[in-house]
């Protein structure tokens, strides 16, 4: 399998979706409706609430909204991926990668916000990825700060994405204080509508601003949890190592490109620790780890190494989606 995604070859796009699902067919099997929780942002939650009262009684629906979003996922991500050069050559490993780590863990099975706002905070990563040769970049930092303004109405701990974008500013761009004034506008104007919708319709009076705590996320400590998580670390290791040992071969932007992608690793594990004590918000993490664990998959020489990783990993998907509930 990891031979196949490892070719460009556009008939992917069809595999890709067949491979999905047929690791997510228990979405489909179990189907459940959303749980809200209190780091849901207002969008979110309305949107949510709307289609419980609508659809409560068909939570296939829901089913199929994440299915289809996981795909559209990890077939952009993929091709972003391909866009920046982040490997040696185009494949669709990193797609592969998304939707074996995403069907790892139950508690990702489900339609959630940071699910919702994972589709938002790719882009996000790759407009940075562009600004280290964009000479009118006004635009895209604008826009970048005011989509991770709109992420936070879908996931509120997304606000935090805002430090990617700081450190992200700093790694591709020289200073500029104007700039970073633009950037910062752009994060604002998201709230300052929300406001102002408050204002208009009388609702601030009734409005609590959401605190900002720090909480352990719950992790279910099965073996079959903790022998997916292994395998994801392990895996991700060796993607690190086979990333370094090839960093010297790609340009500057690639290169930058990369630290992005560690940087959002970073702030996606620590975005679980605010407000929030589901396990599901760590499906933030799978985005940055996809294409790491991609880097396992496409480099080793020997074939027998790759494949051994990602049909135990898959054995294990198979396993948890399908018998273990």
């Amino acid at each position: 399998m990891t031979g196949i995604f490892k070719a460009n070859n556009p008939n992917n796009n069809f595999l890709l979706f067949i491979y999905g699902l047929a690791l997510k067919l228990p979405l489909f099997l179990y189907p459940q409706l959303p749980r809200l929780q209190s780091s849901d942002g207002i969008l979110y939650k309305s949107f949510a609430s709307w289609m419980i009262s609508s659809f409560g009684n068909m939570p296939v629906i829901f089913s199929l909204l994440s299915f289809i979003m996981l795909f559209l996922q990890a077939v952009s991500f993929s091709k972003l991926v391909n866009d920046h050069r982040m490997l040696q050559k185009p494949n669709y490993l990193t797609g592969m990668s998304y939707l074996l780590v995403t069907s790892l863990f139950s508690e990702w099975f489900a339609l959630s916000a940071a699910l919702v706002a994972n589709t938002i905070l790719i882009w996000v990563w790759s407009k940075l990825s562009t600004l280290h040769n964009n000479n009118a970049a006004k635009a895209t930092i604008y826009n970048i700060g005011l989509v991770i303004g709109l992420a936070a109405f879908f996931y509120q701990p997304a606000i935090v994405f805002t430090l990617l974008f700081i450190v992200g500013m700093a790694i591709t761009r020289p200073f500029r204080i104007n700039e970073w004034l633009i950037g910062l506008m752009g994060i604002l104007t998201s709230f300052y509508f929300f406001a102002a919708w408050l204002f208009i319709s009388g609702g601030w009076k009734a409005y609590k601003f959401p605190g900002i705590k720090v909480a352990l996320p719950v992790f279910h400590e099965t073996k079959w949890a903790l022998t997916a998580l292994i395998l994801v670390l392990l895996t991700m290791f060796l993607g690190a190592f086979f990333i370094r040992a090839n960093m010297r071969r790609q340009v500057v932007q690639t290169r930058k490109s990369w630290q992005l992608i560690y940087l959002y690793l970073l702030v996606a594990a620590f975005v679980p620790f605010l407000n929030s004590s589901n396990f599901n918000t760590w499906i933030l993490v799978a985005i940055p780890a996809s294409l790491i664990m991609g880097a396992a998959f496409f480099y080793p020489d020997k074939k027998w190494f790759p494949a051994l990783m990602h049909w135990g990993m898959a054995a294990l998907a198979i396993a948890i989606g399908y018998f273990i509930r």
